[in-house]
Formats: structure tokens, sequence, C-alpha cells
């Protein structure tokens, strides 16, 4: 008989097989003998207390053996010779999801991505890291694979209603993800592993039949009749389909003015903005896991996490994106910004933590600050605290020099004499961060922190560091569709989808619209 079995261990014994047995054995009422298999189903740590547990959920086989699992794989019936195209703008999660979608419904995907190929995008990474000059299409947000490839690949998602979460694991583990990412309760793949997957996916949809066009950028759209009919690029090249899926991530600001030139409707949505918050990693792990100053954190333990939400004038404040064990980089899409993200490593052995420490801005605080800017008030908002960034980093011709303070001199109001140990690379310039933001939005980041400090011991000490600025959080504009269709309400054949389209939030929430939207437009296609 099968059984599915949750238990709670002490950590010195949570992987000691005979104890799993015994501790499931007395749930069930058997003989540990009885016991013939045991499945791990979930993994998560439980830090709340002193001692810190391990619960696990474990499919369990009793007087039988458990039956062989098979390997997740992934697989599409091959194209007719007369199988329709869908066309698909931008190879991120939901980009790429959307394709193996399409292919799995006997429709055809061409995927244009502006940017290249992950093995090319990492060469292009260099420049921007060593001398801060950014190649607008190839960088931590433009590419294959979207902004997650080489931003830290997490993949922990709340959005459990959107969809099959599951069946998203398992598609990237027949593409080469570990399989540990079915187990995790935070799974996490990391920036060093996603490229070869994100590469594998590209080769199930080319295999089948698909088409992945790099450095394919969007220059315009084909709309007759409030219906769009294709894309044209910057190389001359024009692509039809009765079908668009839009999925061009939070990033491309171009496809935006775009949509507001050819007066496509689009709305205001909320959004954040605020700091990459860095901790030397051996401090988050002290108070997450009531570790003595000095002690080294257990084997069995990953490197601590946090996270901190609270709600000022009615505007939240939180972190966002944290990255144990991580790195913060250069996320600019354009030389004169500088912009702040994080990213880990799948082992999370950095001896720094950061994470994003933002506050919420709605659409009638854009419209205060930016009120002559209409749609798109929201894009130039970001951009003028992305340029104010580069100046305040030492405004070098081709820097991408981070400001920076240590957060309990941003509580008291004073520029930094000097900054702590950074992972971010290129460099840091002590600044004033609590004069370059609108008050609003400083008095809420400080009594944010302050109420931390709280939470988190020394949370918000001199040894913490704030850099700005984390803008990218998600888009301020939300491109909109109908409920039922998922077109656009005033042009049939455009799917928005996505992040950029402001119907996602991460990787999973991408890659879960990315099917759902695949499904739709190949329903339009018959």
């Amino acid at each position: 008989m099968l059984h599915t079995v949750d238990i709670v261990l002490p950590l010195d014994v949570s992987e000691d097989l005979e104890t799993r047995r015994k501790a499931v054995a007395k749930i069930v009422s058997v003989a540990p003998e009885q016991v013939q298999g045991m499945r791990l189903r979930k993994h998560s740590i439980d830090a709340r207390q002193r001692q810190v547990k391990v619960q696990l959920r474990l499919e369990v086989a009793v007087d039988e053996e458990l039956p062989e699992e098979p390997t997740p794989e992934w697989s599409a019936p091959a194209l007719g010779d007369d199988a329709k195209g869908v066309l698909i703008i931008g190879a991120g999660p939901a980009g790429l999801f959307a394709a193996l979608k399409c292919l799995e419904m006997g429709v055809k995907p061409i995927v244009l991505e502006r940017g290249k190929d992950a093995s090319a995008r990492r060469f292009d990474l260099a420049p921007i890291l060593r001398e801060g000059r950014v190649i607008e299409d190839s960088n931590y947000c433009f590419g294959e694979g979207g902004a997650g490839t080489f931003s830290d690949g997490k993949l922990y998602t709340r959005a459990k209603k959107r969809g099959p979460v599951a069946e998203v694991y398992r598609i990237l583990v027949a593409h080469g993800a570990p399989d540990k990412i079915l187990t995790d309760a935070h799974p996490h793949i990391g920036s060093n592993l996603l490229p070869n997957v994100v590469k594998a996916m590209r080769k199930s949809i080319i295999d089948h039949g698909g088409e992945v066009h790099f450095q394919a950028k969007v220059n315009d759209l084909l709309i007759e009749n409030e219906s769009l009919k294709g894309v044209t690029t910057v190389d001359g090249r024009e692509f039809l389909a009765d079908s668009t899926i839009l999925a061009t991530g939070h990033s491309a600001r171009d496809i935006y003015r775009l949509l507001a030139r050819k007066n496509v409707l689009m709305e205001h949505k909320p959004f954040a903005i605020g700091f990459r918050i860095e901790h030397p990693q051996p401090f988050i792990d002290r108070q997450q896991y009531h570790m003595e100053e000095g002690q080294p954190r257990h084997d069995l333990l990953p490197a601590a996490r946090y996270r901190l939400a609270t709600k000022i004038d009615d505007r939240g404040v939180h972190s966002f994106c944290m990255c144990p064990g991580g790195w913060v980089v250069p996320a600019a899409t354009e030389d004169d910004q500088v912009v702040v993200n994080g990213m880990s490593l799948s082992r999370r052995d950095s001896p720094f933590a950061n994470s994003g420490m933002v506050t919420t801005i709605e659409p009638e605080d854009v419209a205060h600050l930016v009120p002559e800017h209409g749609i798109l008030a929201g894009i130039v908002f970001q951009e003028m605290i992305e340029r104010s960034a580069k100046v305040a980093g030492g405004n070098e011709k081709l820097g991408q020099v981070a400001p920076a303070q240590r957060v309990a001199d941003y509580l008291s109001g004073k520029i930094s004499s000097d900054l702590p140990e950074t992972s971010y690379f290129p460099g840091l310039n002590s600044a004033p961060l609590h004069e370059l933001l609108a008050k609003s939005i400083t008095s809420r980041m400080r009594e944010g922190l302050r109420l931390f400090n709280r939470q988190i011991r020394h949370y918000s000490s001199s040894e913490a560091l704030l850099l700005g600025f984390e803008t990218r959080t998600s888009s301020p504009l939300r491109v909109p569709r109908d409920a039922e269709t998922l077109q656009h309400p005033e042009i049939t054949g455009l799917f928005p989808c996505g992040e950029g389209a402001g119907y996602a939030g991460g990787i999973v929430s991408a890659a879960l619209d990315g099917l759902k939207c695949a499904e739709a437009a190949v329903l339009l296609r018959k």
C-alpha cells in the first residue's frame, strides 16, 4: 500500500534513512520493517525555533516495493507539412514555454529574440562587468532565456493558482535542470546551470520543427483593420502570422514606446523601486539559524534566506528576489543608466547575501511626480532614477560604478565615510542615497528598514550596505487582454504575455503565462 506521509526531524538525523523509516512507520501504524520504500516529495527547512528541523513529505510503500518513477521527459508530435505558425516575440521563460506548448499542440512556433543565444550572450557580460560598457541588446536583461538566465534562476513562486507549477518544473528537469527542484520548497537552478537548460529548450524547439531567430529585434507592428498581421525587424525582415504572442519582458522599453506610437491600448499598474541591500552571508546565517558568532553553518543547511514585508502609508515596503550566497550585478540596458540586480550560482557559496529592498509605486504616485508623460510616465520615472544613479556613481562615460551607502548612514542622513566589502564587481561610490529619491519614498524606506531591524537584529546596522538602484522589479505598464481569449481587447491576433505585459513576476509565473497564452493563440489558429 502507498501512503503520503509528512514528518519533521531534527536536522542532524534528517538524512538518516532508518530514522525516517521509524518515523513514517509510527505514523502509518506499521512495523519499520514493513516500510519497503520511501521517495522524497518535498523538503524544507524549519528554522523558526532555536533547534532547526527539517520537514519532509515522503511517498511510502508498505509491504510492497515503490513503483519505479519515470524520468521527466518532454516530447511533441511531428509537425505536418501544412503546420501553421504562431509568432512569439521574446525568448524568455514566457516565450520558450509558449513555443514548447505550441509544438505539443501541433503548431509551429517562430521565436524572435532581440538578443543573442546564451553562449554568445555570456561573453557580452564581460564588457559591462569589466569596462562598464553596456551592449544594449545583449546583457543581463536581454538574450536567450531572458533576465533570469544570468540573474539567479530562482523558481520559488506563490502563483499556485495560475496553472500547473509542477509541469513547469518537470519540463525544466527534462531539459537538464537538477531534479531537486521537484522536491525543494524553494527551488533554485542557479546562473551557472540555467544557460544550458535554456539552450536545451531551444534545441527541443528547433528539433521539433520550430524556429528561433536571434538578433531579430522587432521595430514595427503590422496592424490592419485592428488586427495584428505580423511584425518587422530592424534588419528589414517581415514575419507574418495570425497569432502573435508578445513576451518581451519588463525591460523592453522600446516595445512600450512602439505600442504607444501605434495607439495600442496600455494601462498603468503598480511597480516597485528601491535598492539592493547586501550583508555578509554569515551574518544572515547567524540570525536565521540562531547561531553563535563564529559558529560555522551546518553542512546540511543551505545559505540562509529571509523575507521581510510591511505596509507604510498604504504602500508596501518589502524584500524582493533575495539571493543567499549571491552577487549584486549590473542590470542596465543602456550606457547612461546604472541598475542593480542580484544573482546566485547553484552552490550559493558567495560570502555575501543580497536582496532587493523596495517600496510600491502606485500609478497616482508617478502621475504626481512626472505628470507630463502620459502612459509612459512609469518608464520615464524609472529612467530618471537610473540616470541619477549613473551620475551619483561618478558619471563615468563607460562606467557602471554604483552609488552606495551604509544602511546606518542612510537612516541618519549622512554620507558614508567608507564602504564595506561588496560583491558588486564594477565598484562603488559613496553617495547620499537618502537625497536621491522622492522624500515620500525615502521616508517609507527608512521606516521599513527600522522595522526590519527589530525583526532581524542588526539588519540595518553599519555593516549592511545599500546599492542604488533596483528599478526593474516589474513593469510599470500592463498591456490589457480579454480574460477569456487572452487577446488584446482592441487588436485581434495580439496576445500580451508574461512579465513585460504585466501578467507575471518571475520565471515560473512567466512560464505558466506562456503555456496559457500559447493554448489561446493555437485555438485562434484552429
